[in-house]
């Protein structure tokens, strides 16, 4: 028997790299789990007892091993495929999204760095799972600035955005896009073979239309909050 395996956290940490992560973060990325949340699981600071399930699923071995032990694990693994949509759930019933230290221009564009921080944020699944079905690691927290989305958001609104979405299929939804190497929010509107419409709700500020080639679409803007 494997030495080490005499703790639910020991024991979790050997199931991961016997399924082949041997990278904390990047199990923790597969299972929707913010990774410093994870690395407190494998570390004995956080019990997982309500996530034991979804991971040893994902790792081939039982519920009840990982948190009662006994003899470990033989043979081929067998992972199901877990949705990730339906991980990524603390012990305290929360999940977190990542809010990431970025503001959008909601007017010519903002030039984004390749390394963005981020922080977590938790909310209630039920009230994600109202707004979207995307898996809860795709879901990003950003913060609009400028006024070409005025009426529909306001310089310093906090904007949640589904990155699962990265094409145009809904007609004059808002998305997070880049075009030229600037980044913002702007609903974008099909208008015809390879041609996109950059459309501003703000009146005064004139749409764009370009070639669909020079537009990346980042994801799409599904729900906001404001501040009184």
């Amino acid at each position: 028997m494997p030495e080490g395996l005499d703790f639910p956290h020991e024991r979790l940490a050997w199931a991961r790299q016997r399924a082949g992560f041997p990278d904390k973060a990047d199990f923790a990325r597969a299972m929707g789990v913010n990774a410093t949340t994870y690395r407190a699981y494998e570390n004995g600071q956080n019990g997982f007892a309500k996530l034991a399930a979804q991971f040893a699923k994902r790792l081939g071995v039982s519920a009840e091993w990982l948190l009662e032990g006994g003899p470990p694990p033989t043979g081929p693994i067998e992972v199901a495929d877990v949705p990730p949509a339906m991980l990524a759930t603390a012990d305290d019933g929360t999940v977190e999204l990542q809010r990431l230290d970025l503001s959008l221009s909601m007017g010519p564009g903002t030039l984004i760095d390749d390394y963005v921080e981020a922080e977590p944020v938790r909310f209630d699944p039920s009230f994600v799972r109202l707004i979207t079905r995307a898996p809860y690691h795709r879901l990003k927290l950003v913060t609009g600035i400028g006024d070409s989305m005025y009426p529909t958001l306001n310089w310093g609104d906090t904007i949640m955005i589904d990155t699962t979405d990265r094409a145009l299929g809904k007609q004059d939804a808002i998305y997070w896009i880049s075009v030229y190497g600037a980044s913002g929010l702007k609903r974008l509107r099909a208008i015809g073979k390879g041609r996109v419409l950059v459309v501003s709700d703000n009146p005064s500020v004139p749409d764009q239309e370009v070639d669909a080639e020079d537009l990346r679409i980042e994801g799409r803007a599904v729900w906001f909050a404001r501040g009184l």
